[in-house]
């Protein structure tokens, strides 16, 4: 078995590739060969040891992956050799195989290829969980998505359009604003150049924003904060750009609402809420109502530069890693 063993938080050599023996499902377990690994932001941030959910080195990184069963433990029932199947892991899919229990996993259908079902969890997991669960998009209304060209904003503007919404993108490249429109995105807007507010305000005919989800962070949120409407939602999703420090009279006088997103805290709780919720995510995926993007793919042993990729803002839409 080859994995990737993160040894330190982030420095140079925190990451090396290690040769062991394949192991054995225990009883309960099944193992999964991997096929595509998903790389995220989370992955990124665990490994340079700024996550809030400490991951304390030595371990294998890797939230998500896409693969087929080939070994099943005693007592498993459900889950058969051959079954292709996406796993929510948390941790240790940074490898050629994995160990997993049945209720981490997820039937992926053939319609979905393994490095779609490897790439699409974390970041539509998040965006369904905000636009279903922590609020309701109603149709017609106009979600402003920042850090749209990355994965996480990329999978929100799919699901704000599948639910009815009008999208926003804010995104600070050329190729990320491309990628955010290519998504579903009718106007995108550059943070850099021009300001969020007023432009937003314009995109509206003056009405303003109904939703904010705010995957950036750092200096976009005051100015997204407002472009809200009376009575708008903030939705608190990430924060790479650094957090932010706005003033609570811009949520007070205008009736707003700000609403925190924190998905992975909400799973140990609701974990067959959760894995019903996949299930629609993988389902509408199957149908066609839901668009994930092609990832780039990246072998194995290019995991530090990607997460490294990632942590620096350099990445576009979405990769995964091939074993």
């Amino acid at each position: 078995m080859r994995s990737i063993v993160c040894v330190a938080h982030g420095t140079e050599g925190n990451f090396v590739l290690e040769e062991t023996e394949t192991p054995e499902p225990a009883a309960g377990q099944v193992r999964v060969v991997v096929e595509a690994a998903g790389a995220s932001f989370v992955d990124a941030l665990q490994a340079a040891g700024k996550y809030q959910f400490a991951a304390q080195p030595p371990y294998v990184p890797g939230g998500e992956a896409a693969g087929v069963v080939d070994a099943v433990g005693e007592g498993v029932e459900g889950v058969s050799v051959g079954d292709r199947v996406l796993v929510q892991s948390g941790r240790g899919a940074f490898a050629s195989h994995l160990l997993a229990v049945p209720q981490q996993l997820i039937r992926l259908p053939d319609a979905i290829s393994s490095d779609v079902g490897a790439s699409f969890l974390q970041v539509y997991g998040t965006a369904w969980f905000a636009f279903t669960k922590r609020t309701v998009v109603r149709p017609g209304e106009v979600v402003l998505v920042t850090g749209a060209g990355g994965g996480v904003g990329l999978a929100a503007i799919d699901v704000a359009r599948s639910l009815g919404a009008r999208v926003i993108a804010v995104a600070s490249t050329e190729e990320k604003r491309a990628l955010a429109m290519a998504a579903g995105a009718e106007s995108a807007i550059d943070p850099l150049t021009e300001d969020v507010k007023t432009r937003a305000r314009e995109l509206t005919d003056g009405a303003g924003i109904d939703i904010v989800y705010d995957v950036a962070g750092g200096p976009v949120s005051e100015p997204a904060l407002r472009a809200l409407r009376f009575d708008g939602r903030f939705l608190v999703v990430g924060f790479p750009g650094g957090i932010a420090s706005v003033p609570l009279n811009l949520v007070l006088l205008n009736n707003r609402t700000v609403v925190g997103v924190e998905w992975g805290g909400w799973v140990p709780r609701n974990l067959a809420e959760n894995r019903a919720m996949i299930a629609e995510i993988v389902d509408a995926i199957a149908r066609g109502d839901l668009h994930p993007v092609t990832p780039t793919r990246r072998p194995l042993t290019e995991a530090r530069a990607v997460l490294s990729e990632l942590l620096d803002r350099q990445a576009a839409g979405k990769i995964v890693l091939v074993p």
